[in-house]
């Protein structure tokens, strides 16, 4: 069981409690990346098992007629234990939710990661155009020659801030510099990516940047957002007509994400301090 203070943000431990967590927010007119638990593993067998589960979970989507996608992790299906073994699990979970019409994408992690995640992404794009999408990261100082790159590439764009703690010689490491590599390559994004963008921000500024070059642009965009973050904004983003697809993690493993999100957000570790106390 998931206590009360975790279930903000983790929707449940199994498939059928999860699914019913995103009808509830298909209901609200919220779109739904779903997202099982689980990273860094470093042996193929449990690499192998959420692979297995992310295929059966893009066919329990489209059972029951939900707005949903995947959303997986690199070192969750093998990169830590070799880019063929993740290769190979990306490609089969794309193949099988290919088959049923459901949306892939693949989070970035750490900078170590990002050439094995990009070509992965670009080498199943050619087999399943528009099919799959996959995180960058504004932080990164490669992000603008990454964004070059995927312009001709069948694949969806989800830009993010980056939430690893990444050297100073290859990522911003101030707030400023970050918020300013994000606007920069948000408008790249709206003016070269004409078949969408995906903007992944809590931010204010960043979401009516992303609606003033969407006016500018009308290049179509979604805003993906966390479950138990900034919900009441998710919703009044829906009633004003945009997009909204809010990212949903499951499983067992939802210890260590809680407290990364705790400690991401001073918002997050005051609700949950509330939620300790009682207040």
């Amino acid at each position: 069981m998931i206590p009360p203070i975790a279930s903000r943000f983790v929707a449940d431990t199994t498939v059928p409690g999860t699914l019913d967590y995103v009808s509830d927010c298909n209901d609200e007119g919220l779109g739904v990346i779903v997202n099982l638990l689980g990273e860094h593993y470093h042996e193929r067998g449990p690499a192998d098992e959420d692979a297995d589960e992310y295929c059966r979970l893009a066919s329990e989507l489209i059972r029951r007629d939900l707005d949903g996608c995947l959303s997986v992790k690199p070192s969750q299906i093998g990169i830590d234990v070799g880019p063929d073994v993740f290769a190979a699990n990306f490609q089969r979970i794309v193949e099988a939710a290919a088959d049923d019409d459901v949306f892939v994408w693949c989070d970035m992690e750490d900078h170590t990661t990002t050439d094995t995640t990009v070509d992965a992404i670009e080498a199943t794009a050619r087999d399943h155009p528009h099919g799959v999408g996959v995180a960058i990261q504004a932080n990164l100082k490669r992000t603008h020659d990454d964004l070059r790159r995927l312009a001709d590439v069948p694949a969806a764009v989800r830009l993010v801030k980056g939430a690893y703690d990444e050297p100073s010689s290859v990522a911003y490491e101030s707030k400023a510099a970050v918020d300013e590599a994000y606007e920069a390559h948000l408008e790249y994004l709206f003016r070269e990516f004409d078949r969408g963008v995906a903007v992944g921000s809590h931010d204010p500024q960043m979401l009516e940047l992303a609606t003033d070059l969407h006016e500018e642009c009308g290049t179509p965009f979604e805003i993906q957002m966390l479950m138990g973050v900034r919900e009441d904004a998710q919703r009044e983003l829906v009633r004003k007509g945009y997009e909204v697809n809010q990212y949903v993690p499951y499983g067992d493993k939802w210890m260590q994400y809680f407290y990364r999100r705790v400690r991401e957000r001073k918002e997050n570790a005051l609700f949950a301090l509330r939620a300790i106390v009682g207040v």
